[in-house]
């Protein structure tokens, strides 16, 4: 994470768990995932890692590699991706976008650097260019009735539809959902765009973000489920993260036999619990 990003947000009473990236809250945890249902907010996105694909051969060896269709990726559009395992399990998840011939892609901070090196492995002789973006790229979050307008304000575009996205000045927009924008900018520049964001958006920790994921059926790959899952048991092929038209990528064999022949055991299910559940625990309905 960036060390200017992060003083800035102390600055503003973000509060950081002392042993990650991850920012908590800004001083009043429940009342920012109260807002979260019903208001505008904005979140700094600490927990997600950013690597770049350049090269003439970036598009062909990303598609190679992912469970999704990066071949019929245009400019302008992002979709999510996984990257399995020969056993089909997902060891990385992404939402991925194009600009030009460059591609960037979104996924957990805990996976970043051991799945930028792992991918490098397969790299070989491809004329492709592995690099982080982390520390010199920010993502925020935005969410609410009054998203666009904030926006605006900002000096923002609002991509129409969802997952497409629309850049300007350095500082690209993906509409995720309805209501949902992923904000990516240069750090240098993020210090403003938060000012002029907060003017309509609640400033709140990842618990609020990470609610509104669940919401949206939306799962993200981390270190604690790394290789837990084949992407049907995370609902993947449900937001377009899985490609069944495609050639061979790492457990493409295992994936498409689940898919037709086979009967998945596990799915994605909203509870409400009155403790705290832990990663990946087994839930009896």
């Amino acid at each position: 994470m960036n060390p200017h990003w992060r003083s800035f947000l102390e600055s503003t009473e973000g509060v950081f768990d002392n042993d990650s990236t991850e920012l908590l809250n800004f001083g009043d945890g429940a009342g920012e995932l109260l807002a979260a249902t019903q208001q505008t907010v904005v979140v700094p996105l600490t927990h997600l890692g950013l690597i770049e694909a350049m090269g003439d051969e970036a598009k062909a060896f990303l598609h190679s590699q992912f469970t999704s269709d990066i071949n019929h990726l245009a400019d302008g559009q992002a979709q999510h991706a996984g990257w399995c395992t020969a056993k089909g399990r997902m060891q990385a998840s992404f939402v991925v976008w194009r600009q030009g011939e460059r591609y960037l892609l979104a996924l957990a901070a805990d996976l970043q650097e051991a799945t930028q090196k792992r991918l490098q492995m397969f790299v070989l002789r491809a004329k492709v260019k592995l690099a982080a973006q982390t520390d010199s790229t920010v993502m925020l979050g935005l969410s609410g009735p009054q998203a666009e307008e904030a926006l605006a304000d900002a000096g923002l575009p609002c991509p129409a539809e969802a997952m497409a996205t629309a850049t300007a000045g350095g500082v690209t927009v993906i509409r995720l959902d309805a209501k949902r924008f992923m904000i990516v900018a240069p750090e240098s520049a993020m210090a403003v765009l938060w000012q002029k964001l907060t003017v309509k958006a609640r400033p709140a920790g990842l618990p609020a973000w990470r609610w509104l994921d669940i919401q949206a059926a939306f799962p993200l790959v981390t270190l604690a489920t790394k290789e837990e899952f084949v992407p049907q048991m995370a609902d993947f092929e449900k937001i377009g993260g899985v490609s069944f038209h495609k050639g061979c990528y790492p457990g493409q064999e295992i994936v498409a036999r689940t898919q037709y022949l086979g009967k998945v055991k596990r799915h994605l299910h909203r509870v409400t619990s009155a403790q705290e559940l832990k990663r990946i625990s087994p839930v009896a309905r």
